[in-house]
């Protein structure tokens, strides 16, 4: 994204966040954070630190520099939260903009946070009368009370089963359970992400893809082109495929369908997005089974990498990757 946006249109403050919360003035140089499989980027404390404006109507960024001295950096007009999981993709940082007054693109604090929770997103989800997977949410105590239960619960669901923390991004602490033997490994994994997991019924089917705009000035969202995750060796599209660029999976935008199966993906992922009170941007991913589609999830800041599904749909569809950004940053000053 630094690589990309409109540097004719932008001004951009690089704002990182370290591992232990802290907020830095970061270098404006996309090299330093370019995916590197061997080595992935990271923030770390160059002894700044970013003041927020006070509220009140102020937008002034400030920054204490390592020395004690405090200067300014400029007036806030948008905010890029590229964040994900955690404090970012959950709705905390959303509604910490929010009180400050500070306008953001992306999700809100709702939608942000029903989407993190893909337990009450499936609820969600399910009310609106959109197809989901069909699941149980296990939480850690349970499992520990009465594991037979969940056991049960589990085998009820077919074989094989997914087993993903509820509260988790990238396909972190997920497992594919081909057998009965395996679910308390794949719940362990899961459970030290989250202490609320989810087990699925594993859809046989296409994982397809459509990337999702907020309408402008009133107008209904906008859907991409489908994409696909086609798999040759992995099993499921796991985080090394995602953001590693690991063999064995490959992202296809435009996917290889006709223009009804292209017509319902893109109408079920605009209704999606409204169900859950979606802002700025989504990806919605399905599964495209012999009976018919059915939502896996949504995100709400999805990828934005050079292999990401998100950019590439869009670019098929005819935007460019910086005129997305506009189109990002655009909508959320439309709607402050």
């Amino acid at each position: 994204m630094l690589r990309a946006i409109d540097r004719d249109r932008y001004r951009v403050i690089p704002v990182g966040i370290t591992r232990d919360g802290v907020f830095v003035l970061e270098d404006d140089d996309p090299d330093k954070f370019a995916l590197d499989a061997e080595r992935l980027p990271e923030v770390v404390d160059n002894g700044t630190r970013v003041l927020w404006p006070e509220g009140g109507g102020d937008r002034t960024l400030r920054v204490r520099r390592a020395d004690g001295s405090i200067s300014e950096v400029g007036t806030v007009d948008v905010v890029l939260p590229i964040l994900h999981g955690l404090h970012g993709e959950d709705g905390t940082v959303q509604g910490f903009f929010d009180t400050l007054g500070i306008p953001y693109a992306g999700g809100g604090v709702l939608d942000s946070a029903l989407c993190m929770d893909k337990h009450f997103m499936k609820i969600v989800l399910e009310a609106a009368g959109v197809p989901v997977s069909p699941w149980v949410t296990v939480t850690r105590q349970r499992w520990e009370r009465d594991p037979e239960g969940v056991r049960a619960d589990a085998a009820a669901l077919g074989e094989p089963t997914f087993v993903k923390p509820a509260r988790a991004g990238s396909s972190v602490g997920v497992s594919k359970v081909h057998d009965p033997s395996e679910l308390a490994d794949a719940l362990a994994l899961a459970f030290a992400e989250d202490d609320k997991v989810l087990i699925e019924s594993a859809i046989v089917g296409r994982e397809v893809e459509v990337a999702i705009l907020e309408g402008r000035g009133g107008a209904a969202p906008r859907a991409s082109l489908p994409g696909e995750i086609v798999l040759t060796t992995r099993e499921f599209y796991d985080f090394e495929g995602k953001y590693l660029g690991g063999d064995g999976a490959e992202v296809v935008c435009p996917a290889d369908l006709d223009d009804a199966e292209i017509a319902a993906i893109q109408e079920l992922g605009v209704r999606a997005f409204e169900a859950v009170d979606g802002r700025g941007l989504a990806r919605v991913d399905f599964f495209l089974a012999a009976d018919g589609l059915y939502v896996n999830e949504l995100n709400t800041m999805p990828g934005f990498t050079p292999i990401s599904m998100f950019p590439k749909c869009w670019i098929a569809s005819g935007m460019t990757y910086p005129e997305l950004l506009t189109e990002l940053v655009d909508t959320a000053l439309e709607r402050a």
